[in-house]
Formats: C-alpha cells, sequence, structure tokens
C-alpha cells in the first residue's frame, strides 16, 4: 500500500494533539492519514445492528469525530479510519511498519497517563522500524506550535576516541532536512558534550582546551553536514556545539522550535530494544514535538 501518516488515537487531549499535527504533516506530505484506535475487546463487525447495542459504538465515534474535526480544517486531506482488534502496542507496531511515519500523543514527565501514553508509547518509540513522532498538548490544545517558532533542531552524536559520528546519520539527516524543507525553516544541528575532567582547573575550567574542543566538533559537524547542504540548497543549516550533557545541550536547543528530531540505534538479534539518554530526555522533557528516528 502507499505509505500513510498514521496516527494512534486513544479520545485523550494528547491524543488529539497528535491527530491535528498529523493532519498538518500529512498534508505537507500529500499522504493519506490514517487514525488508528485499537482495543482488544472490538467485536467482529456485524452487518446491521442498532447504535444503542453496538459493542464498538463509542470507538467508531472516537474515530468519527476526530476525522470530521480534521476534515474540517483540511478539506483536501484524506483522512481514513482505522479499528483494530488487538494489543495497542502491537497494533501500533504493525501499522508503523507501513506508514511514513507514526504519530502518538505524550504527556512528557506529568504524572497522569491514557491508553497510548507510558506503557504503550515508549516501547512503541524504541521497537518501530520508521519514524515515531510524539506530539504534547499545547495551551491552543492542538498540539500546533507557537508562532515564534524558527527552526528545526537534529541531535548529533560524537563519541569516542577518534570522535567520529555514532553510527550512521543518514537516516536521521534526511528525516530533519526534509522536515525543515517542508516547513521552510532552518535547520540547527546539535551536539552536547559534557567538559572533560582534564580540562578542568582549580578557578572553573580551561578555556584553551574547551576552546579546542569547541573547534574540533564545528569541524567534524560541518563535514557531516556538508553533503547535506548540497542535497537540500533550500534549507539553511547550521551546527551548535554546546558544553553540557548531551540530553541537556538538546533540550535547551529544542526550546521554541517546531520540530526536535533525536536518533535511535536499530538492534540486532538478541539485543533489547531501549531508548538512550538523549531520546528520553527529549520525551520526557522536550515542549516541542519530537520525531525518533530508528538508524543503523
Amino acid at each position: 500500500m502507499e505509505p500513510v501518516v498514521t496516527v494512534g488515537l486513544d479520545g485523550s487531549p494528547e491524543s488529539l494533539a497528535a491527530a491535528h499535527w498529523a493532519a498538518d504533516e500529512a498534508e505537507k506530505q500529500g499522504l493519506t492519514l490514517r487514525l488508528l484506535h485499537a482495543w482488544p475487546l472490538l467485536a467482529p463487525e456485524p452487518t446491521s445492528i442498532p447504535a444503542e447495542v453496538d459493542q464498538n459504538y463509542w470507538a467508531k465515534r472516537l474515530v468519527h469525530t476526530a476525522r470530521a474535526e480534521l476534515q474540517a480544517r483540511h478539506p483536501g486531506l484524506s483522512v481514513v479510519g482505522n479499528l483494530v482488534a488487538d494489543d495497542a502496542q502491537e497494533a501500533l507496531l504493525q501499522a508503523a511498519s507501513d506508514s511514513a511515519m507514526l504519530v502518538l500523543g505524550s504527556r512528557g514527565l506529568e504524572s497522569v497517563e491514557s491508553y497510548f501514553l507510558g506503557d504503550v508509547s515508549m516501547p512503541v518509540a524504541a521497537r518501530a522500524e520508521r519514524p515515531v513522532v510524539l506530539v504534547r498538548t499545547t495551551a491552543r490544545g492542538k498540539g500546533a506550535p507557537p508562532s515564534s517558532v524558527s527552526r528545526v533542531v537534529v541531535a548529533l552524536k560524537l563519541h569516542g576516541a577518534s570522535d567520529d559520528l555514532h553510527g550512521s546519520s543518514d537516516d536521521l539527516l534526511d528525516f530533519a532536512f526534509q522536515a525543515a524543507a517542508a516547513r521552510g525553516l532552518p535547520l540547527v544541528a546539535v551536539h552536547g558534550r559534557s567538559v572533560p575532567l582534564h580540562a578542568r582547573v582549580p578557578w572553573g575550567v580551561d578555556h584553551g582546551i574547551t576552546e579546542e574542543i569547541k573547534q574540533d566538533a564545528h569541524q567534524r559537524l560541518s563535514q557531516t553536514l556538508r553533503p547535506w547542504h548540497e542535497k537540500y540548497p533550500q534549507v539553511e543549516a547550521t551546527d551548535s556545539m554546546r558544553l553540557a550533557s548531551p540530553a541537556k545541550a538538546v533540550v535547551e536547543a529544542a526550546e521554541g522550535a517546531a520540530l526536535l528530531v533525536v536518533g535511535r540505534r536499530r538492534h540486532g538479534p538478541g539485543r533489547a530494544p531501549h531508548l538512550g539518554p538523549v531520546a528520553q530526555a527529549a520525551i520526557h522533557h522536550g515542549r516541542c514535538p519530537v520525531a525518533v528516528v530508528p538508524h543503523d
């Protein structure tokens, strides 16, 4: 089937915010929007039954109401509903496999949980083979970013003795540049690194060492971004190196952004899927939508 943008619905404000964000994204990409509601107790669809005795009435109403609201705001958008009699996590992972992206609601670290949040959204983001975008509600209630939004932020990681880029960044950067191009926004590639012990001195830090670290990181980030400048000449892309933990640097850099893009390593056989500290910090503390992109 043709790729779609799939959003998980559970009736919470967060999932509805995700649906509005997903509708905007599907419209930008010219894709169909699929509204997915998974409930293990869905009954087999009868040929004819009155609404008052239809066991699936509320599930149908949830999807129908969201679809009507989204099509009123996006009259040219193709929106389809999908009710699945399955565990939410498994249904979402299956849907993600044939989607351009999967979009879910997120409450960050707030205490209240809903069907798709906490127990479902984090494992799905850790296991899905396609990008998963987690959207929080805003003061405007539709998941739309504030009018001051000015950029897309992507987290890049350097590590090891040779400071090579962590894994392959192609999928991550392609997603981030496409997102920036679709929005007509600049892209900022952020790298954070804690001040090393050898740079610490009794009165603070050795600025000679920290400047050397910054220049080295800037050079490597610039080399990484160069081919993407050529592929997406319409995107103004810059890099930012911050002397802070990678998680803190990324969350701070994403304040007020339209989208934060973070990577997640694909896991081979025998390795339990998980999200790294940067992705977890972004999901828990980021205020803007967070895209978790799997890469090799």
